[in-house]
């Protein structure tokens, strides 16, 4: 069983996104990646806690590799903006890959690197790849969302 940590904006379309992978076991969102211990949602929005919108995600590395997360990563969200995506602006909002081993942010360099080579993004990847910090779980009415308001 390997995890992964994701930043790609709002966590709702992200962690609904990796839920489909084939492989993915489990996907929880939450914060990670600031200075307060324990952020509420409402900390988060304050803009003070330093802590991204993040989806930790389990997965059977037998079945999906680190590698392929990692690109479907970069198709859920545009990682040339910095500290936003689309409408929804905040340092919570980061591009950010949180990595738990130097196997997984060689990795997270190599994919990155491969496709800021290509022309697939008009401007320069600005995904931050550091060392997972605490993962602080979101509240429960984030988890889930979108399958909790379906049809509403």
């Amino acid at each position: 069983m390997g995890k992964a940590m994701f930043g790609a904006g709002c966590f709702w379309g992200v962690e609904a996104t990796f839920r489909g992978v084939p492989g993915v076991n489990e996907v929880t969102v939450g914060y990670s990646g600031g200075t307060t211990e324990n952020p509420t949602y409402r900390d988060i929005c304050a803009h003070g806690t330093g802590h991204a919108e993040v989806v930790l995600v389990e997965f059977n590395n037998s079945e999906v590799t680190f590698e392929q997360l990692c690109e479907v990563f970069f198709t859920l969200h545009d990682p040339t903006q910095l500290d936003r995506q689309g409408p929804d602006i905040g340092d919570q909002y980061r591009s950010a890959i949180f990595t738990f081993d130097e196997a997984q942010s060689e990795t997270a360099r190599a994919v990155r690197d491969r496709l800021d080579a290509t022309d697939r993004f008009r401007d320069d990847i600005v995904t931050q790849i550091s060392p997972a910090a605490t993962f602080w779980r979101a509240e429960e009415y984030h988890q889930r969302y979108f399958e909790k308001h379906r049809g509403h």
